[in-house]
């Protein structure tokens, strides 16, 4: 008998653990109101309510202007429109089943890359063990549809720069985020190929939705009122305050538990101002970039999606979905800044499983176990979130080589060059 080849044995070894890890998340879905050590249940309840409820809306060619739980851009529409593409399935039954079929073409996608000369299988590795630590949350949200597009768009840059920013428009469409994947473009033709690709991808899509469905930009109006979700940064301030005496309360508003009260509006504002920070140091590090490699683009994903994320006034537990998959791509790489920041993530993400929907009512009344949780997961994100804009600022600034002493006969210049 011929025995089978190690890569055969490694794909193979892939998709079971793959299968098996799904199954395990899928089964916890199914039984979220039995288990008590999830937290009394209610996962899956965004989706058999809150999701058919605007399907039920969608379906007849318009966006749920008037709800204030409606805060998403309006390519969201078609996706929550896609179960029924399954008519014989539940809407809800329907809807996992295509998070599954997304959930498969990232790993089949960063799979691909990573079995390319000079890469790394360590991405679709990464992407397996790493979603479920946030157990069984990720199936009944649409977050790793939204991370499809962006992971498609990123591995799709070294073959077509238009398709990745086609890519990255269409997910932008749908969650905005994926729109920072184009950051770190190289400089020159790659950036005006893919952002002219994105930019004509999402005028054309935005007149088709606006074609089919009323009301297209009404999100925007609910945006404005959000305040500071309890799993934020300011979240976690706001917590710590009320163990200190702070009268304010946590109130469900927007689809999410935030707080009320005096200087909560104040917080929210710092968020937006860091936020801008945050903008602007991904600025200055995209004129002061000097070196790029393949891993770059990839890095610079990751990096700008983090800061957006830290600095926001909302960090659900699904958020990190995405930064789970920016990182599996930059694993894909083998000349990436950012494993330091990948195995951060990890920790975060199985102390987001304890967040929600665990200890999800410690966190809601800010005792002292939810407030460690969350200053746990938060310390975890702004750590990996510091670390990783510093490794792509070292990575992208071109070392200095010394070179030989020069001579009477052969002076030689000093110059900058890269290392290799």
């Amino acid at each position: 008998m011929t025995r089978p080849h190690a890569p055969t044995v490694r794909l193979l070894t892939l998709a079971a653990g793959w299968a098996a890890s799904r199954a395990l998340m899928l089964w916890l879905l199914v039984h979220d109101d039995d288990i008590a050590l999830l937290g009394g249940g209610g996962v899956g309840r965004e989706v058999y309510r809150l999701y058919l409820r605007w399907y039920g809306v969608l379906a007849h060619g318009t966006f749920p202007a008037h709800d204030k739980l409606w805060q998403y851009p309006p390519g969201a529409g078609p996706l929550l429109l896609s179960p029924a593409l399954l008519p014989s399935l539940t809407y809800f039954q329907a809807f996992v089943v295509l998070t599954l079929v997304a959930d498969v073409l990232i790993l089949l996608a960063l799979t691909r890359a990573g079995r390319r000369p000079g890469r790394s299988p360590h991405g679709a590795w990464y992407w397996t063990a790493g979603l479920p630590l946030l157990i069984h949350v990720p199936l009944a949200r649409y977050d790793v549809q939204v991370t499809a597009f962006a992971v498609i768009s990123l591995l799709t840059l070294s073959r077509s720069p238009r398709a990745c920013g086609a890519f990255a428009a269409l997910g932008a469409l749908v969650k905005v985020w994926p729109g920072l994947v184009l950051l770190g473009m190289p400089k020159g033709r790659t950036t005006r190929y893919a952002w002219t690709s994105a930019t004509i991808t999402a005028v054309v899509s935005l007149g088709l939705l606006a074609t089919v469905f009323s009301n297209p930009f009404s999100f925007l109006r609910q945006q404005g009122g959000r305040g500071v979700q309890i799993e934020s940064f300011g979240g976690t301030m706001l917590s710590l305050a009320t163990r200190a005496g702070w009268k304010g309360r946590v109130r469900y508003q927007y689809g999410a538990m935030e707080f009320v009260g005096h200087y909560v509006k104040y917080v929210a504002a710092l968020s937006l101002f860091l936020t801008a920070v945050a903008f602007g140091l991904l600025l200055l590090w995209r004129v002061r970039a000097r070196h790029w490699t393949e891993a770059t683009p990839f890095d610079a994903a990751l990096t700008a999606v983090l800061l957006f994320t830290v600095t926001s006034r909302v960090i659900s537990p699904q958020y990190l979905v995405w930064l789970l998959g920016l990182a599996a791509v930059c694993l894909t790489s083998r000349h990436t800044s950012q494993r330091p920041v990948a195995w951060l993530l990890l920790a975060a993400a199985a102390v987001s499983g304890l967040d929600y929907p665990v200890l999800y009512a410690e966190v809601i009344h800010c005792t002292w176990t939810g407030v460690a949780v969350m200053v746990g997961r938060n310390g975890l994100l702004a750590a990996a979130a510091i670390l990783s804009f510093v490794r792509l600022w070292r990575s992208a600034r071109p070392a200095i080589i010394p070179l030989p002493a020069p001579s009477a006969a052969h002076p030689l210049p000093q110059r900058e060059l890269s290392t290799p």
